[in-house]
């Protein structure tokens, strides 16, 4: 078996990579698109060949941002059916591609609700998630995945508690970003803070969400009427559509529902440019947030599973 990345030549045998199993994949329309916008990249699609027949095995597909320096998550795992070992295969595959970068990108799946009561859709996460864990990708974490759509649920209408105010100054996001991170339940933030400075942590975080589709102007810092900083607010865009891109009140001012001013904030933002269709997620463990969704009138549609590597060990 030959394990390589692509190259351009081989995109019409990419093409013919097919899933019929009951699980997100880089389809063909989303595999040229995204070559197209950059998202995707020949040399981050890596393949196994057969010898000779040169016939493709074995299909990984990471996605990042245009002009990303490296490969931020692992966007569909494919193992034709007549492998002998599907999951033998395709970690092999991925142990090849994680040596090449130098580091193991999350795997995101993108699954229906009630997909663990579904046998295809359980089948096609089982051998996945094997051969995710044999490549390194041994934390997972389930997402739930919401939609405020116009017409099924009202704009929310200002609480008048908290004024909000956008600034040009990146670090005034940073030195936020930095305090919410304090006591945060999301599990990235966690999972970053343990072996990065929580301002190197939020820098990043700060160039993530600047990378992203969405209009850095959009961004909010919410204050109290004593002036001093309550939480983010910031409405962004993925590939998809408008985004919740991050929300987060800081420890002190915690446990007053705030997080409900905060995303009233988002949502009438975005409802102000007339969208149809706002898009969320929030980890399965973070009750607080999927509570506020739900008061907010966002409908659970979907769940993302995100298989990835233990800092510490990475």
């Amino acid at each position: 078996m030959r394990f390589r990345p692509a190259v351009e030549d081989d995109l019409d045998r990419l093409l013919g990579c097919v899933v019929d199993e009951s699980i997100s994949w880089s389809h063909p329309d989303r595999l040229l698109s995204f070559l197209e916008s950059g998202n995707y990249r020949y040399d981050r699609v890596w393949l196994a060949e057969d010898e000779p027949g040169g016939r493709i095995m074995a299909r990984a597909v990471w996605w990042s941002f245009p002009g990303e320096a490296r490969p931020l998550a692992l966007d569909c795992l494919y193992a034709h059916p007549s492998a002998a070992d599907r999951e033998g295969l395709a970690a092999e595959l991925l142990n090849r591609a994680h040596a090449a970068y130098g580091e193991a990108p999350a795997y995101h799946v993108f699954l229906s609700n009630g997909w663990r009561e579904d046998a295809r859709a359980r089948a096609a996460v089982d051998w996945r998630w094997r051969a995710a864990g044999r490549a390194g990708l041994t934390e997972e974490l389930e997402r739930l995945r919401y939609a405020w759509t116009a017409g099924d649920a009202p704009v929310p209408e200002p609480s008048g508690r908290l004024v909000f105010r956008g600034d040009d100054d990146d670090e005034a996001f940073v030195a936020a970003f930095r305090r919410v991170a304090v006591g945060t339940l999301d599990f990235h933030t966690r999972q970053a803070l343990r072996t990065m400075d929580p301002v190197e942590q939020a820098r990043e975080d700060v160039r993530d969400y600047r990378a992203m589709p969405g209009d850095r102007s959009w961004w909010r810092l919410a204050y109290g009427h004593d002036g001093e900083l309550v939480g983010v607010a910031l409405p962004s865009a993925n590939n998809a559509g408008p985004v919740v891109g991050y929300i987060g009140v800081v420890p002190e001012r915690r446990g007053h529902g705030y997080v409900d001013d905060l995303l009233a904030e988002i949502t009438r933002s975005h409802a102000a440019r007339g969208v149809q269709r706002i898009a969320a997620d929030t980890d399965a463990g973070n009750v607080p947030m999927a509570r506020a969704f739900e008061r907010a009138g966002y409908r659970n549609f979907a769940i993302r599973m995100v298989l990835s590597a233990n800092p510490v060990n990475a």
